[in-house]
């Protein structure tokens, strides 16, 4: 069994000064991805014994980024698509394991006024074509921040957010192509009717104490391994962010 965890911590100094470490030595993960980093090299010095550590960092100061800590030495390390367009956010990096490839992915957000919805709708195409390709070799495990809520049921308001970044119709309609494309959402996979399950709230307007969230915080599995996961949770509870953590236990 393994345990895996996601979680977008909208800048990691800042989340460690709200008790990032306490949560992490006590969920005691083998494998724990980060988004939304935003920081560059050098700028952290993260004690995690028995842990070994990948960074990919944006160019832009302070924005974006993605880390992954990891018990188990994967047998190869890449960061980003392979696409120049894409690389430049830090926001992909992909573990080979023995059985599986692991990608941590920090999805670009279509902005107000969806101002890099065409952007992103280019970013969607060319991730599921490299996951897809990653699939055929072996099974995948594809966890981050996707920045869409897929269903209805995935966020509190859908009719008022309808045309909004994150509820548009185009990004549902991609991820709707990503699953068709042979994967799985663990959570829902599991849980197929539950609601008021959230993985973020607006810091703006104080949503999270009404639980007025959304699910835009995922474990993909490709569909061979559906059999495989065992549970997958959302850790509401812990603070820190304006996410909170999203796990999956899985038997390989």
């Amino acid at each position: 069994m393994i345990k895996l965890i996601s979680w977008n911590v909208n800048g990691i100094r800042a989340c460690v000064k709200k008790g990032f470490l306490d949560y992490f030595n006590e969920v005691d993960a083998d494998m724990f991805c980060l988004q939304e980093t935003k920081l560059q090299e050098g700028q952290i010095d993260l004690e995690l014994p028995g842990y070994e550590q990948y960074w990919n960092y944006a160019q832009k100061k302070g924005y974006s980024g993605t880390a992954i800590f990891t018990k188990k030495s994967p047998l190869s390390v890449s960061y980003g698509l392979g696409i120049d367009e894409h690389d430049t956010e830090g926001r992909v990096i992909t573990l080979e394991f023995e059985d599986f490839f692991l990608v941590n992915v920090y999805t670009p957000n279509s902005q107000r006024e969806l101002a890099r919805l065409d952007y992103r709708m280019q970013w969607e195409e060319d991730f599921s074509d490299y996951i897809k390709d990653l699939d055929h070799k072996k099974p995948v495990i594809v966890c981050g921040d996707l920045n869409v809520a897929h269903k209805e049921i995935d966020l509190k308001n859908p009719s008022s957010n309808r045309k909004n970044a994150g509820f548009t119709d185009e990004e549902r309609g991609k991820m709707t192509d990503l699953l068709s494309r042979g994967f799985v959402d663990s959570f829902r996979y599991l849980y197929p009717d539950k609601e008021d399950a959230y993985s973020w709230w607006s810091y703006i307007t104080k949503a999270r104490d009404r639980n007025a969230g959304w699910r835009i915080d995922y474990f993909l599995v490709s569909e061979k391994l559906k059999e495989n996961i065992v549970e997958a949770s959302i850790h509401s509870e812990i603070l820190g962010s304006d996410h909170c953590p999203v796990v999956l236990d899985l038997k390989l």
